[in-house]
């Protein structure tokens, strides 16, 4: 079997396209750490700690994947690069399949080195670990189970379920909202000081909090509820957004990257949630460099595939990240491509139209691009 590689021969314009994806991920990653080698002390220490974590996390993806990926071949875990079957030296050359594997055992032994080092003396942060990694582990296991056994769809939805109820036992965080200024005069009347005929009938439902005139929203287990559809939405989002080399672990890299920056700024100005940005570091540092391990191998030309295993892996990574890290709400506009892209897919997925298999964009023989992905319909029909 042939040994993943990033040697392969590359013409001058593929050497330069190579040298912009490295500076371009320089770019990305670099504000985050930037930010953490400037925090006041404790929290630069700590946060240096967990970036070299993060680092060892890089180094054993890098390493271990080219190992892995012989073994998957020896299985027949393997695919055909459908993006460059006109490439004749490419087109019949079998790519390993589920390497995703890998970075996700690197980041669960790099959590539990964490765990050791940063929570074996507090047993509330270590019951906060245990469930994140229950949750990880999960997915894990669903998502490699999915690159075997290739699941049914409704089992892709009603799993990733299961492995929130770890998270959502030990959640320690508020559970309402704060209603928008332009929308609490919906909810309650100044003039009157009481609720008005809408917020009555909200007030059923959940708790309207009076005192606050309307500002906040206590939704007790409808927040549950919506962290639930949140950690689903997340392990599917980034399964469906794939198909072109490097889509995967790329999305999934630059988003870690603003998640990291983001809680590093929140620890810059001192907030009283810092144990739970600190924690979300702990666990988003390790995940950046497993997942830039991996992005070396699977960057154009990939040599390995990542298969569902780093899709469900990653989501389920952020939910527990946004989750236990106390921003939940942030976390979507991370997601907004992801967001966009689902909303432009609901009538693929509802099978209101059909749906090329994972809608990949189909190569022009005649001028060597990608171009989108099509169904035949009869004139009109959509």
């Amino acid at each position: 079997a042939r040994r993943p590689s990033r040697g392969r021969p590359r013409s001058g314009a593929g050497m330069a396209f190579d040298v912009v994806a490295v500076l371009c991920g320089a770019a990305i990653l670099a504000p985050g750490l930037w930010v953490m080698s400037e925090l006041q002390e404790p929290f630069r220490t700590a946060a240096g700690y967990r970036a070299a974590i993060g680092l060892l996390g890089f180094v054993m993806s890098y390493t271990l994947i080219p190992t892995i990926a012989k073994y998957t071949l020896k299985a027949n875990m393997f695919g055909k690069d459908l993006g460059k079957r006109f490439i004749p030296a490419m087109r019949d050359t079998p790519v390993p399949e589920a390497l995703g594997i890998v970075p996700a055992i690197g980041f669960l032994c790099c959590i539990i080195c964490a765990q050791w080092a940063f929570a074996k003396d507090d047993l509330e942060m270590m019951v906060t670990f245990n469930s994140a990694l229950i949750s990880v582990c999960f997915m894990v296991l669903l998502g490699f189970m999915d690159d075997v056994l290739d699941l049914p769809w409704r089992a892709k939805l009603a799993l990733p379920l299961v492995a929130t109820f770890p998270l959502l036992c030990t959640y320690s965080g508020s559970t309402s909202i704060v209603v928008p200024k332009p929308l609490r005069v919906l909810l309650y009347s100044a003039g009157s000081n009481t609720l008005t005929p809408v917020g009555q009938l909200l007030d059923a439902l959940v708790v309207v909090d009076i005192e606050a005139q309307g500002a906040i929203l206590e939704l007790g287990p409808f927040y549950l509820a919506y962290m639930c559809c949140m950690a689903i939405f997340c392990t599917n989002a980034i399964n469906i957004y794939a198909g072109i080399n490097g889509l995967e672990a790329g999305q999934s890299f630059v988003i870690g990257c603003f998640i990291m920056l983001y809680c590093a700024l929140q620890l810059s100005l001192d907030s009283e949630d810092h144990h739970h940005y600190m924690f979300a570091l702990t666990l988003i540092l390790p995940f950046v460099g497993n997942t830039l391990g991996l992005l070396a191998y699977n960057w154009y030309p990939s040599t390995v595939f990542v298969g569902d295993t780093f899709c469900y892996f990653a989501g389920m990574t952020f939910a527990v990240v946004g989750i236990h890290g106390h921003f939940t709400k942030p976390l979507w506009l991370f997601f907004l491509p992801q967001l966009a892209n689902f909303f432009y897919s609901i009538p693929q997925l509802f099978k209101l139209v059909p749906c090329p298999r994972h809608r990949l964009p189909r190569v022009d023989e005649a001028s060597g691009l990608m171009v989108p992905s099509g169904f035949e319909c009869k004139a009109g029909q959509y």
